[in-house]
């Protein structure tokens, strides 16, 4: 975000490692945050030097034409084009996350691959005026040549993950080469899931989920809307004894690398005699209630058509809006042929949530099924007799802060 940035020229990388490594060994008095604000700060100061000299501090943004203001802008702008770069490494497979620590790895079995890239591919742009020619080369299948290209790299690769042998790979073409080496990430994926999903019911990682948590609500992790889906699937698959499917996109490593996908809930919870639909955001404000409360609603009936069973919906967020709640509340009144009936809609701040994974975790015995349905037919008894959204929506929250006790 400091410094990769900066690469507005593949030649400048040379001059970049250097200041990074230089800012590693710079020692600073404070926190390491406080240290982190005040480099940024300069750096803004100084990429934007001539802007700044000339008074021209203005953004579309905000009316507010001042020097911290500009300096507000500019750090969110960095943060939005390194958290899209990220992402574009994540999706190639090569790069793998840890979690909250905000750390960053090449994925131990496609070292090999990155070393290739590095020493094959010429980092200077190429340019060409012709658009058919231009089309061409874009469109490639063959360019750039990867290291999976090769017949004895990708025997190597699979030898490396499985328990094939040289013979049984020899004699097979590269493209059935290819089927079994995504075969055989697929196994061992769903391995490293497996692992974690026992992990995860067995509460071994209990302090991981609600550091990750605690780290989300500070927003100062990568990209914390995958973060919160990936994480509160894993406090679900924690809570509770039914199957819980997270609908985003993981690694090679079991590790989150893109959120769901449109129309579709970003969770499912299925049980013997419900199911729950589960949406989260890191929206606040009329932006969350702009646009997150109807598809969360289309996202519940879509599933009610799909399941012949009763369908609720946890909707979980750092803060939930005013306009949010009157909305969910409005639903659990109003019977609405488009979302199959009522929709029972649970809104609950994220702080809350956490609160009812501890209960679950200090309880004398695990929650159960009924215990998550009865949350829900609580919401529906108390929107009868709430005066407004606003003491349903408190209701709820205090239910919710001791649902184990409750129940």
């Amino acid at each position: 975000m400091i410094f990769g940035m900066q690469i507005v020229d593949y030649r400048k990388f040379p001059d970049i490692v250097k200041a990074i490594t230089l800012f590693r060994k710079e020692e600073y008095a404070g926190s390491y945050k406080q240290h982190i604000e005040k480099c940024m700060e300069q750096i803004i100061i100084s990429c934007h030097s001539e802007e700044i000299s000339q008074g021209n501090t203005h953004t579309r943004e905000s009316p507010d034409a001042s020097l911290k203001n500009f300096i507000k802008t500019k750090r969110s702008n960095l943060r939005d084009y390194t958290d899209a770069c990220i992402r574009y490494l994540r999706a190639t497979g090569l790069i793998a996350t840890s979690n909250h620590k905000r750390m960053f790895s090449i994925m131990p079995h496609r070292i090999q691959e990155v070393e290739y890239l590095l020493a094959n591919i010429d980092p200077t742009p190429v340019f060409i005026s012709e658009e058919k020619e231009y089309k061409k080369y874009l469109f490639s299948n063959e360019l750039p040549v990867l290291y999976s290209d090769d017949k004895n790299n990708l025997i190597d690769s699979i030898l490396r993950d499985s328990s094939y042998t040289k013979v049984q790979l020899c004699e097979k073409t590269i493209f059935e080469l290819k089927e079994i080496r995504d075969a055989v990430i697929q196994q061992n994926k769903e391995t490293i899931i497996s692992t974690q999903i026992s992990q995860l019911k067995s509460y071994t990682l209990y302090s991981d989920v609600i550091d990750t948590f605690n780290t989300i609500l500070t927003e100062d992790c990568y990209d914390a809307p995958l973060m919160l889906e990936w994480n509160t699937w894993r406090a679900l698959t924690m809570l509770d004894g039914g199957k819980v499917i997270g609908n985003f996109n993981i690694d090679d490593a079991g590790q989150p690398m893109s959120t769901a996908q449109g129309n579709m809930p970003d969770i499912i919870c299925c049980y013997d005699d419900f199911e729950l639909t589960i949406e989260v955001t890191m929206q606040r404000g009329q932006r969350q209630y702009e646009t997150e409360s109807e598809p969360v609603a289309r996202h519940l009936a879509k599933h009610k058509k799909n399941v012949n069973k009763p369908t609720y919906c946890l909707f979980i967020a750092p803060h939930i809006s005013e306009a949010t709640i009157a909305h969910f509340f409005i639903l659990y009144k109003t019977n609405v042929s488009f979302y199959e009936g009522i929709s029972v809609i649970v809104p609950l701040e994220l702080g809350i949530f956490m609160k009812m994974v501890e209960n679950s975790y200090s309880s004398s015995h695990p929650p159960t099924p009924m215990d998550i349905q009865k949350l829900f037919l609580y919401s529906i008894e108390s929107a009868k007799s709430a005066k407004d959204e606003k003491e349903w929506f408190e209701i709820i929250q205090k239910r919710a802060f001791s649902w184990m006790i409750a129940s």
